[in-house]
């Protein structure tokens, strides 16, 4: 890519983050690192140019880094953490291990860990002094950096790319890939409204500065790389990155320089193996799709299907969700399950290749702390995901039937904890993954059943369109819902996230009056919500009596013009009971249910139907 193509490139973006969003200073980042990679060793070693820019109203006195390899050291605190969770039961009074991490890190030998060594730091040219904290480097700066500067950091560093156990790493036991390089390279912190996120890496979720990345891979020239950005020099580099018709040209020597640039991202992956089979396919002039796989037990047509499924499911997705920006994206093989990164995924198999695709949208371009919101990530993305396959499918009933499930057993096992939780302080593993995956998947399902399920994608495209190449939060979105509904909602944030108060609503009475049947409704549960009440009758017809929450100010739209609805004065939350009546005679009734859609979350759905046989 030429220059002047390449900042043209940089302008559209940046131009489409400012005028589109809202006016929240973030940080700016650009990285140029050139790495040197012995396959031999395991080891690397890497000179960072650091382009720090402090667009907040804050002097700067330090800055932190990350440093992910360091983890993988035994006595680490994942390695700590890990073995704790061994030692507790979770639900069933099975051992609350995470599978992949296990002891594995206590095991590891010294030419199996990984470390990140930094060998020397420079802030404008004068050397910085610095203090390394397991997987956080404090750089304790000599002149601080003033609002709206900039400051330049060049840093020299080594690591060793650990035997993989989480996410990153080499030698994957099951796919058999050499490198999984996420993780990998000294990284700066996010410092943003709330002051600076210095988080250790114990396990759990990720938090990064846009900006831009210019990264340049030296390595044995029989390995095949993959992973974030564009590759910059693929004529020389073939290995089918080359232009049609190109002749490829590849320098002497044993290895290679891989060139990759990304603009407006948060991070950078890039996966490496000699036996990869890259194989593309041109979704759009404007897009290209990567898929990078070995020859394993997977069947190599699951794999090949990944292009398929891409295919077929790109123009709903942009639809619902908002269009893919940039050029390219990367499914690769490796990683210990599923793992997202900016325009690139690390996939143990192709069953994850959908949802990790998904996290394009929630991580990849809307940004959120997922260390604090990690339901915004995971949750909204497994949402996506179920929807999107049942349109890829055809699948009938209902397309969140399974997180709903999820959430239900975990209220059940009673160690829900709220989804205000920090990804890392949960409890149990077992009760992080129905919390942030399904019940946040819940939240945005019954979102729809609040507002109405095409308001609510309208929210979701709003959301997309304003907060797009930024960090938002719970509250953001929220005030996105609040002004697309014109309702309020942020009791929904309140209830559902801040807390675990659950939903439960029953039948209670059923009886005739002056001439009317009336039911009366029990809210038994602590969480209020609107109601929709469905009556049926022996001649087939419908009513739906709806009931709006008066915490609400509002009504949600008629979702379905073919049942006549009936909308009642609000049920106030303090009540416990509210009666709704209806001219028909009881005897009329075969069926009154709360709910038919299932998109209410009641944990006891068995007094929510009652069927009449006169």
């Amino acid at each position: 890519m030429n220059k002047k193509l390449l900042s043209g490139l940089v302008a559209i973006l940046l131009s489409l983050t400012v005028a589109a969003q809202p006016d929240r200073w973030q940080q700016r980042v650009k990285y140029t690192m050139n790495i040197d990679m012995n396959v031999q060793t395991n080891r690397f070693t890497g000179k960072q140019k650091l382009e720090y820019t402090n667009n907040s109203p804050d002097t700067l006195t330090k800055v932190y880094y990350h440093l992910y390899f360091n983890a993988f050291q035994p006595g680490s605190m994942m390695d700590t953490r890990s073995r704790r969770q061994g030692a507790v039961n979770g639900p069933g009074g099975r051992p609350d291990w995470d599978g992949r991490v296990k002891d594995r890190i206590a095991n590891l030998k010294p030419d199996e860990i990984g470390y990140q060594k930094i060998l020397s730091l420079k802030m404008n040219g004068r050397l910085q002094s610095f203090k390394m904290m397991e997987t956080i480097l404090e750089v304790k700066l000599d002149k601080p950096i003033l609002p709206k500067a900039k400051a330049v950091f060049d840093m020299e560093f080594e690591a060793q790319v650990p035997l993989q156990i989480r996410r990153s790493g080499r030698d994957n036991p099951a796919s058999k890939v050499r490198y999984s390089m996420s993780q990998w390279y000294p990284k700066l912190c996010e410092y943003d409204y709330e002051g600076w996120h210095p988080t250790p890496y114990v396990g759990r979720e990720f938090y990064g500065v846009w900006g831009d990345f210019d990264v340049s891979i030296s390595i044995d020239k029989k390995y095949i790389l993959g992973g974030t950005g564009y590759l910059q020099n693929a004529n020389q580099i073939g290995y089918g990155y080359e232009a049609k018709d190109a002749k490829v040209s590849r320098p002497a020597g044993e290895k290679m320089t891989w060139r990759f640039f990304a603009p407006n991202v948060h991070d950078f992956m890039w996966a490496a193996d000699p036996e990869f089979i890259h194989v593309t396919r041109q979704l759009r002039d404007s897009l290209t799709i990567h898929l990078l796989y070995k020859k394993t037990n997977e069947p190599e047509k699951d794999w090949l299907d990944v292009l398929d499924m891409a295919e077929r499911a790109l123009p709903f997705i942009e639809k619902t969700f908002g269009q893919y920006p940039y050029k390219q994206f990367s499914f690769i093989h490796g990683g210990d399950g599923g793992m997202e990164y900016p325009m690139a995924t690390l996939c143990i198999g192709p069953g994850a290749a959908l949802h990790e695709w998904m996290h394009s949208w929630y991580y990849g371009l809307l940004g959120t702390n997922e260390s604090l919101y990690p339901w915004m990530d995971e949750g909204f993305t497994q949402y996506a995901e179920e929807r999107i396959f049942v349109y890829l499918t055809n699948k009938e009933g209902f397309a969140q039937a399974d997180n709903y499930a999820s959430y239900f057993s975990l209220v059940k096992s009673g160690k829900e904890e709220p989804l205000t939780t920090h990804a890392d302080h949960y409890n149990l593993n077992a009760a992080y993954g129905p919390a942030v995956y399904s019940k946040g998947a819940v939240f945005v399902e019954q979102l729809g059943y609040i507002v109405g399920a095409p308001v609510r994608d309208k929210i979701l495209l709003e959301y997309y369109k304003q907060w797009r190449f930024k960090h938002p939060n719970a509250s953001d979105f929220m005030r996105i819902a609040e002004k697309v509904s014109d309702m309020k909602l942020d009791w929904y944030k309140e209830y559902w996230i801040n807390s675990t108060k659950t939903i439960d609503y029953k039948i209670d009475s059923l009886w005739e009056e002056g001439g009317k049947t009336k039911i009366r409704l029990n809210r038994v549960g602590l969480m209020p919500m609107p109601i929709d009440l469905q009556l049926t009758f022996k001649d087939g017809t419908k009513e739906l009596h709806y009931v709006p929450l008066n915490l609400m100010y509002g009504d949600k739209p008629v979702e379905d013009t073919a049942i006549s609805r009936i909308t009642y004065e609000p049920w106030k939350w303090t009540h416990s009971t509210y009666t709704i009546e209806t001219s028909r005679k009881l005897t009329d009734f075969t069926v009154v249910e709360i709910d038919p859609s299932l998109r209410l979350a009641d944990v006891d759905r068995k007094n929510n139907r009652l069927e009449l046989k006169w």
